[in-house]
């Protein structure tokens, strides 16, 4: 496949003619500008409409009719994306790990090969020559900086069971760390159609074995919660009940938490009588997760910080009942945790002021997840 990836790299590194050239030097800089986090996660991606506009692209259509929600200039974008696809089938990455390609060169460029960055950064990935990633003619080359990234994703211990966010991060070392996961379902969507243009790629290298044949998206795990419409604060939605297929330990956690349902959050409280008067009793988010484990046997250490350390990572779009998802400040150091119950609803004590109370996980920017049973 090493042919393929080299000839689709000679093929879109010339550029693309786009209504002159300010245009597209006017995008590109918008991409550097806003690396930061921008809260963009694209819930609801159609994977069957994003694969058809891929399709006109890719036969040569002009761009004009082309419409990819989060891409703003396709024409440039999808074969660069095609690119990246193509250079991780020749290496035989999996498609998990062409997906966190895709979203991390979202984040870093908009999928533009650009000449210029953040000090010396370049390309597609913002890779720097000063760094070691080569030289900036190199880098320049989309399908030299596409395996420069995998190469680096492939030498990280247990990517295949991080987050994008985590996985990105790792090879990337970005000043915005939780940026990545906004593009996971627009990347997913892109590899998805992208990997049944190439003839003979097989599904070992389209997806990963254990894949779902439509992955579920990043940002939400399959459903989202928002079937459920606004759920008050303390209330359980009408609809719901705690998954069956749950592992039976997770279910008793899952309802001793939701036993807490309507207390007020207290910070710094133990959770171990949260009805009662004392209100260093009630729960702040990480008591609650510790105390309803702790009704099951399985010791949680005592904050959020310690506790994204607890059991094992898994990805956000693998999530099931009882694992523990993060959120605000940073993977590493996440200052909110709550609790996955199924159909894509979290039980959470959010803040001061707010009751324990239940919302939909589209509300979410998942930086973490860890399983604990």
């Amino acid at each position: 496949m090493k042919w393929l990836a080299a000839g689709i790299g000679v093929v879109f590194l010339a550029p693309i003619p786009i209504a002159g050239g300010s245009m597209m030097l006017a995008s590109a800089a918008d991409a550097v500008q806003n690396n930061g986090p921008a809260g963009i996660c694209l819930p609801g991606i159609d994977t069957d409409k994003v694969t058809e506009q891929v399709g006109k692209i890719l036969d040569g259509a002009s761009g004009e009719d082309v419409r990819i929600e989060g891409l703003d200039l396709p024409v440039e974008q999808i074969p660069h994306a095609q690119t990246i696809v193509a250079t991780g089938l020749s290496l035989d990455v999996p498609g998990r790990g062409q997906i966190i390609a895709l979203a991390t060169a979202m984040q870093e460029s908009r999928l533009r090969n650009l000449n210029y960055g953040d000090r010396d950064s370049l390309g597609l990935f913002q890779q720097r020559p000063s760094q070691g990633w080569g030289s900036a003619q190199q880098i320049r080359d989309p399908v030299y900086a596409s395996e420069q990234f995998y190469k680096g994703l492939l030498k990280v211990s247990g990517w295949q069971q991080m987050t994008v966010t985590q996985a990105a991060q790792a090879v990337q070392k970005s000043g915005f760390p939780d940026a990545y996961a906004q593009w996971e379902n627009l990347a997913t969507a892109l590899q998805s159609a992208i990997v049944k243009t190439f003839p003979n790629s097989g599904d070992a290298n389209g997806k990963d074995a254990d894949q779902d044949e439509d992955p579920p998206s990043g940002c939400t795990p399959g459903q989202d919660g928002s079937e459920f419409g606004r759920i008050p604060a303390g209330s359980v939605p009408k609809g719901y009940s705690i998954p069956k297929d749950a592992d039976p330990k997770a279910r008793r956690a899952i309802f001793w938490a939701m036993q807490q349902l309507g207390t007020l959050y207290q910070w710094g409280g133990t959770c171990t009588n949260s009805r009662g008067p004392d209100p260093m009793g009630r729960c702040d988010c990480s008591s609650l997760m510790q105390q309803a484990y702790a009704q099951v046997g399985v010791t949680l250490t005592r904050t959020t910080y310690t506790q994204v350390n607890e059991g094992d990572a898994v990805s956000p779009a693998q999530l099931q009942p009882g694992d523990l998802v993060f959120s605000r400040g940073t993977p590493a150091r996440p200052e909110h945790v709550g609790m996955y119950m199924g159909a894509g609803l979290v039980i959470e004590a959010p803040r001061t002021t707010k009751p324990v109370r239940i919302t939909p996980i589209k509300d979410w920017d998942i930086l973490a997840a860890r399983r604990v049973l």
